[in-house]
């Protein structure tokens, strides 16, 4: 199966705008969060690299292995868009912001779909032989 140029094309733009927020993190952030959330917004960061490099590292060995599932690529990424951008915006609200109250929750189930779309990528390198 070919990975579909969409997941290809997102992952390099969670890749172009982790490295923006990253930049906007250390330059501008710094003087505006505490530390504790300062933390928070860098593993947002953090994990939508992780994310964006790892997709297209699938991407690559689907040539490898045809058993990588598009779908597992789609669980990482949505599940990359509601952990990293929850985090993003819980900072970005002011406390006791009725958003808060959605936002706080899809964190976990963002990191939820990211662990769910990697096992469901392993197992379809597990159970296929290598193309070659």
């Amino acid at each position: 199966m070919l990975i579909s140029k969409k997941a290809i094309v997102f992952s390099i733009f969670l890749i172009i705008t982790g490295i923006a927020a990253g930049a906007v993190g250390a330059h501008m952030l710094k003087s505006v969060l505490s530390v504790a959330q300062l933390q928070s917004f860098e593993v947002g960061v953090r994990y939508q690299m992780y994310s964006g490099i790892g997709v297209l590292a699938l991407a690559a060995l689907s040539q490898m292995f045809s058993s990588i599932s598009n779908a597992s690529l789609w669980f990482i990424l949505g599940g990359t868009v509601c952990f990293s951008w929850s985090i993003y915006c819980l900072l970005a609200l002011p406390d006791g912001h009725s958003l808060r109250g959605v936002l706080g929750p899809i964190t976990p189930i963002g990191g939820g779909l990211m662990i769910f779309g990697w096992a469901w990528a392993l197992v379809g390198i597990l159970r296929r032989e290598s193309v070659q």
